[in-house]
């Protein structure tokens, strides 16, 4: 039982990971005026890694679960799945968004040679509102989705080897 929550909670984060970098990525070209295919790429792989490594070193099922549990929040409901969706956005998006926005930050100033005049807030807070959102929404959406699928996945593999 252990070996297969193991594997769940990797694959959730592989999953959401991926998902929420290529979601957010998208929207944050998009919506800084500036979209490009390259610009979509680099952004969307940074943020995987970034993704990813949140995902591996913060087990965002037992933070959720033991956060949820001291608000007295019965697993599966409403209530508690608004609760989670908002603690994973809460600690996925800003550290994604301020990564994604310093690197388009950087990126601009040196393509300008450093002539650019751009305010790294300015660029920093409007992003985050909008991919808070967005991430938010995407977080509620496919998290009980993934999550059914792996456990249909692995809890039919029990005892069984990969």
């Amino acid at each position: 039982m252990e070996e297969m929550m193991k594997r769940i909670g990797r694959g959730m984060s592989i999953c959401m990971g991926l998902t929420m970098s290529f979601c957010l990525s998208l929207v944050g070209t998009l919506t800084s005026g500036h979209f490009t295919v390259p610009g979509f790429i680099i952004s969307f792989i940074v943020s995987t890694i970034i993704s990813l490594i949140i995902g591996f070193l913060i087990p965002m099922g037992k933070v959720t679960n033991a956060l949820s549990g001291k608000l007295g929040l019965k697993q599966g409901t409403l209530p508690e799945k608004l609760f989670s969706s908002f603690i994973s956005n809460l600690i996925y998006t800003p550290i994604m968004t301020f990564c994604m926005v310093f690197l388009a930050y950087q990126m601009a100033m040196k393509q300008s040679g450093g002539m650019a005049q751009l305010n790294f807030l300015g660029m920093f807070l409007p992003s985050l509102i909008i991919c808070f959102i967005v991430g938010y929404v995407l977080i509620f959406i496919f998290q009980p989705l993934f999550f059914k699928m792996l456990m249909a996945k692995y809890a039919g593999n029990e005892g069984k080897r990969d």
